[in-house]
């Protein structure tokens, strides 16, 4: 069953949202973006957060330590990586016990490295609301998440190929904040496609 996350959480109303909507992740970022938060902010967004929800931290060749510290923190429980996180990079995390998500680009050149856990497809501006052809990602053996423009228009198509999991960020938003009925929509499409598979 393909699950869902929701990107870019900054407010206590969007931690509202997705308790109430139940995704199986949402994301924090802490890369240049305007969603971007503190790690004091997470942490507090975090508190709120609940039971059962995987909380990832969204990165861009930031230190290891910055990472590390919001993993031992429990802030996150995953790291995403959107930066040139080379296989070393990624492999002191993974020998730290971290799971890793690592971003390829579509167009980019990106390199799918076969340590991360995951790889995630996205555009090549990733959290810009741009879209692509999901149609034309690579292969590779790891699961992986669909990301680059999902909204409630695409999302069924986006279900179509079979992803471990969608990405969503400006999807979920109006007028650049997290938006409740957004959520809520996207989160019931992403379980009723699976109902309607099981009948």
């Amino acid at each position: 069953m393909t699950k869902i996350k929701i990107c870019g959480l900054m407010r206590e109303t969007d931690i509202d949202a997705v308790n109430a909507a139940k995704p199986d992740y949402v994301g924090f970022v802490f890369a240049e973006s305007r969603r971007r938060v503190t790690p004091e902010r997470a942490s507090e967004l975090r508190r709120a957060l609940a039971p059962g929800i995987v909380p990832v931290g969204v990165f861009v060749n930031s230190p290891l330590r910055d990472i590390m510290s919001l993993l031992d923190s429990g802030t996150i429980e995953i790291a995403q990586l959107h930066g040139g996180e080379h296989d070393d990079y990624i492999s002191v995390l993974r020998d730290c016990g971290a799971t890793v998500i690592q971003a390829i680009r579509h167009g980019r050149g990106d390199v799918p490295c076969a340590l991360a856990d995951f790889h995630l497809f996205d555009a090549p501006r990733g959290g810009s609301g741009e879209t692509f052809d999901h149609r034309t990602i690579q292969s590779t053996d790891r699961p992986h998440f669909l990301a680059g423009g999902i909204s409630a228009q695409n999302l069924a198509a986006a279900l179509a190929l079979n992803p471990f999991a969608v990405d969503i960020s400006s999807g979920a938003e109006t007028d650049g904040l997290k938006d409740f009925s957004k959520i809520q929509e996207l989160v019931n499409i992403c379980r009723g496609a699976h109902c309607a598979s099981a009948n």
